[in-house]
């Protein structure tokens, strides 16, 4: 086996320094930040094919939306990066003592690089992504924990459903870069005997004798069993809390602003204004089929799920304002906005890093769902966005969500295909996009240091005049199944059409 570009790092010191070193550079995120007492390991193992890069992508991508800095470091980039050219599953086999080799090379400098990331850049959070399948392997990372003072959290994936072994090796690793231009046959035998090779050697996790004491996760047959043993603080008790809701089922989400807003048209934010004239425009069933290219048959058993509890992000004492009337009589609060849109926070209101600890309960919901339909306001479709879409915290409050515009959501692979249909009914443009110039330093109130402000009552939730709310009248959560059966596809057309007219009233 060639070796080429080979970025192992000379590890002679690696046994002499038994202290670990002090954190630099840290970066706090969000109060979950401040929940991790002590850097975390999390450890994936399985053989190939159990979804585990599917897991570590999907648990990185929530941690850090909840305001956990994490990171992936995958042993197969490294291996990709170290040797030439993949050639067969031979380079898998527990006699090739030169393959091994480099294995466990590349898995040192893989967890040189989780050290790095842990101490120098402001990580909380780093998922090592490979088998681990020897407890040899996982002596080794737990020597590397010990002598950093950092926390391990095992997650073992364990599958023998061959079904679900073969679509996972049909929809992922086809497309690998082992794979360059080879025929689905010649990829599903070779992966077929590499997985063979992890086999002779994989020692599961034992949680009755040898393993008892590790704190870890066993998700068995995705997700139809699981078995936890432990959990050591908050962290960890969120990983598996999110791990034992998450499914692989195919499944759509759908969502969609309300109708356009008196408000939105004056440009005002926030209060609870009626609809406008093209807000409460009714479309034709005719007019609907011609207009959205919604027409999958699946829509007939869609689920309407409208959560009322989950209201428009706060604005406080800028409540019904213009952006304008904002920078007039609160010049000061209008450019710390600017400076810092995820984190600020309007005075008696919140900050869009608030609304994403309200909207954790729905996107756990969301992940249980099958197919859903979510009608809600601006900044509650951004961060529900940007969970889906892996966006950073810089960008989720400059996400654009249209109105009148439904934005459908398929989870693929290791991300999120999106689909746009516009309802072709005009509507005022409440985007506003990120300033170019950056405004004048001024003392940051955010989510950390929410008393820097003079103003920080908080205020209860206006209504605009002669719109009282209606949460009397109207239950917490509103679920509306249509008939898998007996509807024709343009009848679920016409019954998707009328519920996002019906509800969306409810989200002005």
């Amino acid at each position: 086996v060639k070796i080429v570009n080979l970025r192992l790092k000379v590890m002679d010191n690696h046994n002499d320094s038994k202290k670990a070193e002090p954190r630099v550079n840290e970066k706090k995120c969000s109060w979950a930040s401040y929940m991790t007492n002590s850097p975390t390991v999390i450890v994936l193992i399985g053989l190939p094919a159990r979804g585990k890069t599917y897991i570590s992508k999907k648990l990185t991508r929530y941690l850090n939306w909840i305001g956990v800095p994490t990171k992936v470091f995958n042993l197969g980039v490294y291996r990709r990066e170290a040797v030439q050219s993949y050639k067969s599953f031979d380079f898998f086999r527990h006699d090739n003592e030169e393959a091994m080799k480099i294995r466990k090379q590349c898995a040192i400098v893989a967890l040189q690089d989780v050290k790095s990331y842990l101490n120098e850049e402001g990580g909380q959070i780093a998922v090592f992504d490979a088998t681990n399948t020897t407890r040899e392997r996982r002596n080794l990372i737990l020597s590397f924990a010990k002598e950093n003072a950092y926390k391990v959290f095992f997650v073992e994936s364990l599958c023998n459903d061959p079904e679900v072994i073969a679509a996972n090796i049909l929809d992922v690793k086809v497309s690998s870069p082992d794979y360059p231009e080879r025929g689905r046959e010649s990829v599903m035998e070779d992966f077929l005997k590499r997985i063979e090779c992890y086999k002779v050697t994989y020692q599961p996790l034992d949680p009755d004798d040898h393993d008892k004491d590790l704190s870890f996760i066993q998700v068995i047959n995705v997700g139809q069993r699981f078995l936890v043993n432990h959990v050591q603080d908050y962290i960890q008790s969120k990983i598996v809390y999110y791990l034992m809701n998450i499914h692989v089922q195919k499944h759509s989400i759908y969502l969609c602003r309300h109708g356009e807003s008196q408000h939105n048209v004056q440009g005002c934010i926030g209060g609870d204004s009626e609809l406008s004239s093209r807000g409460k425009e009714k479309k034709t069933k005719s007019h609907y089929c011609k207009t959205s290219e919604l027409t999958e048959k699946h829509l007939c058993c869609l689920c309407i799920v409208i959560f009322l509890c989950v209201f428009v992000l706060y604005q406080g004492i800028c409540e019904e304002m213009t952006y304008e009337k904002i920078k007039e009589t609160h010049p000061d609060e209008y450019f710390l906005r600017d400076q810092d849109k995820y984190h600020y926070r309007y005075p008696g209101g919140e900050s869009y890093q608030d609304l994403v600890q309200r909207l954790e309960p729905v996107i756990m919901e969301l992940e249980r769902q099958g197919n859903v339909l979510v009608i809600c306001h601006q900044a509650v479709m951004r961060c529900l966005l940007a969970y889906f879409l892996d966006k950073s915290a810089d960008d989720l409050p400059y996400l654009k969500c249209p109105l009148h515009v439904v934005l459908k959501l398929t989870p693929v692979a290791y991300g999120c295909k999106v689909d746009i249909f516009d309802l072709k009914v005009e509507a005022v443009n409440t985007h506003r996009d990120r300033p170019l110039a950056v405004p004048p330093t001024l003392l940051r109130r955010n989510s950390f240091t929410p008393l820097s402000s003079q103003d920080q009552v908080k205020r209860p939730r206006l209504f605009s005049v002669g719109n009282p709310p209606r949460l009397a009248s109207v239950p917490a959560l509103s679920t509306t199944r249509f008939p898998e059966a007996e509807e024709s596809e343009d009848q679920s057309q016409a019954s998707l059409l009328k519920a996002i007219q019906l509800n969306s009233s409810l989200f002005v």
